[in-house]
């Protein structure tokens, strides 16, 4: 009996310091997977951020049909050159060009389609002024073709933001249908 209690001694100091090395290595372990998804949470809020501003740009585009005139300067106000809008951390839009958020809009024409005349509604207003057919050089005279005065033009909005203080990068596609005259050509 004297000799299994000698042989014992130290055993539950031994036992007792693997214990403490392992919580130790479990705590570290739990910090560092609560770190890491503290940062892709933040990289995923910084990403939606982002995308937010891009969508505004796009929104803010499309609302004015300034960019089907002039695709070069498709942005109605502004903040750095003709087609950038700058966007805070807090969502708001500047014409400083001090914006987190620089968002580079980019339209481009990708067809133009003549409406006929037989898919206009008679009485819409908005249809009114595209009634009027075009003439022919062929076949009788005082004959029109079923082209309307009007055309559908089909529009890609490319909006590609940057965050200023990360660098992080996000962009946004959206297609817009507008209505132009029948003599409209895609620049």
């Amino acid at each position: 009996m004297n000799s299994s209690v000698v042989s014992q001694r130290g055993t539950a100091l031994i036992v007792s310091l693997i214990m403490l090395l392992l919580i130790t290595i479990l705590a570290v372990t739990a910090f560092r997977l609560g770190k890491s998804n503290m940062q892709i949470v933040g990289n995923i809020q910084q990403r939606n951020q982002l995308i937010a501003a891009a969508q505004y740009a796009v929104n803010t585009t499309i609302s004015s049909v300034q960019f089907v005139a002039t695709p070069g300067s498709p942005v109605p106000n502004p903040c750095i050159g003709t087609s950038t809008v700058c966007v805070t951390a807090a969502g708001a839009t500047t014409s400083s060009g001090t914006g987190e958020i620089d968002v580079t809009v980019t339209p481009s024409c990708d067809s133009i389609q003549p409406i006929p005349v037989t898919a206009l509604n008679f009485a819409d207003p908005n249809d009114a002024g595209c009634l009027v057919g075009t003439g022919q050089n062929f076949g009788l005279a005082g004959a029109s073709s079923n082209a309307s005065m009007c055309s559908n033009s089909v529009w890609n909005i490319h909006a590609a933001a940057q965050d200023s203080v990360t660098g992080a990068t996000a962009s946004v596609d959206e297609g817009a249908g507008v209505r132009v005259p029948s003599w409209t050509t895609c620049p």
